[in-house]
């Protein structure tokens, strides 16, 4: 396939990612970042790479995690090479804790409800003297936990800046501080606009731009309803090794500080903090973790996630505006190298359609079947 012109609107995880594989695989690309002013979800992340308990009910993306999963050393080892960043993944497992022996129960259940569906998806379950044993400064009142094989953790800032690297490396021209406002078709190429009068031209544009993707991608005949949802976490102080493993809600980073935070709040665009929520988080880091009692904590953040009404990406290439393609997710570090592996190339035209991307179309919103059940969501509500 002839090389081609690719304009990415997004420069995050997700719009990196995809410009990275778009580029490696042989495309010229401009990537146009919205800069400082961005809400910048990439941020603000908490660095998993995650695959159990994701797709129940929806065996496609199970699969997807799955092979985005697979495929993340590679990735990692790639930017280290090419750009000598070490994004610090760690992918020698991940806990799910469960506070009561019905909640292991059910973990259970669900784990194997997608296993079976997609052929295999390794975990083990562990009950309070297997996850002690696992995980000594565990508390008494966990009941137990799923441990899940192929999960992982990374640091995301380094991520970020590896794929922003890499993007320098592959000659991809980065133009920060554009606030894009309109995206066209006109004959073979499309035009994409800002709001201070620049404009730039290529025969494919990637909508990836975060939150502001919902209104630049019915430009082009994409439906992708995107909403905020804030996540606020908390930071400690640098302390021994003392969590292997990375869970849901709390991890080590390679530098030694803890991240915590599992909070899920519909409130629009306001991505401050609040005491009751860093309370509740508090106690329940300090309740599966005592260790953690008596550390201070240095920082606190809210951050808006992009999701969509069933938590689950949009891929999609426009039928009107053929050429144009949508990108979004909330997984921008789980996902990273699917995004750069598969998505880059098949978006830049250089590679085919992947196997079952229609799924992942936001066409199914549209219709009385459309989808609306939130699994991301409802299992959060479920547990608090």
């Amino acid at each position: 396939m002839q090389a081609s012109e690719v304009i990415v609107v997004g420069g995050g995880l997700l719009g990196a990612a995809i410009a990275y594989g778009a580029a490696k695989a042989g495309a010229h690309v401009t990537v146009l970042d919205q800069g400082d002013i961005a809400h910048r979800a990439s941020r603000g992340n908490f660095g998993l790479v995650w695959v159990s308990g994701k797709g129940d009910k929806a065996p496609h993306y199970s699969r997807w995690c799955c092979d985005a999963a697979t495929a993340w050393p590679a990735l990692a080892q790639e930017l280290l090479d090419l750009t000598g960043v070490d994004v610090a993944l760690q992918q020698s497992g991940g806990l799910h804790l469960c506070m009561t022996e019905a909640d292991l129960q059910a973990r259970e259940a669900t784990l194997k409800g997608i296993s079976n569906a997609i052929g295999g998806v390794p975990f083990e379950m562990l009950d309070h003297a297997a996850l002690k044993a696992l995980v000594p400064s565990i508390g008494p009142k966990v009941a137990g936990a799923s441990f899940g094989l192929l999960d992982g953790h990374c640091n995301p800032l380094k991520l970020l800046y590896a794929l922003h690297a890499g993007l320098k490396a592959r000659d991809v021209r980065v133009v920060s501080n554009v606030d894009v406002s309109h995206v066209s078709s006109g004959g073979n190429d499309f035009e994409v606009e800002s709001r201070d009068g620049r404009s730039w031209r290529a025969s494919r544009v990637v909508v990836a731009a975060g939150l502001g993707t919902k209104d630049l991608a019915a430009q082009v005949g994409l439906h992708a309803p995107v909403k905020p949802n804030r996540g606020q976490m908390l930071i400690t102080e640098r302390l021994r090794p003392f969590l292997p493993y990375p869970t849901a809600g709390v991890r080590q980073t390679d530098e030694g500080s803890v991240q915590l935070g599992n909070s899920f709040e519909d409130v629009g665009l306001d991505n401050g903090t609040t005491a009751s929520t860093i309370e509740s988080i508090a106690k329940d880091v300090t309740t599966a973790f005592p260790i953690l009692a008596s550390v201070r904590l240095v920082r606190a953040w809210g951050c808006l996630r992009v999701l969509t009404p069933d938590s689950l990406p949009i891929y999609q290439e426009s039928a009107s505006c053929p050429g144009a393609f949508v990108a979004t997710s909330h997984s921008g570090v789980s996902l990273a190298a699917i995004h750069a592996g598969v998505l880059g190339p098949w978006m830049a035209g250089l590679a085919a359609a992947p196997q079952g991307i229609s799924e992942f179309a936001g066409d199914r919103f549209l219709g009385p079947n459309r989808r609306i059940s939130n699994a991301f969501l409802d299992a959060y509500a479920h547990a608090h």
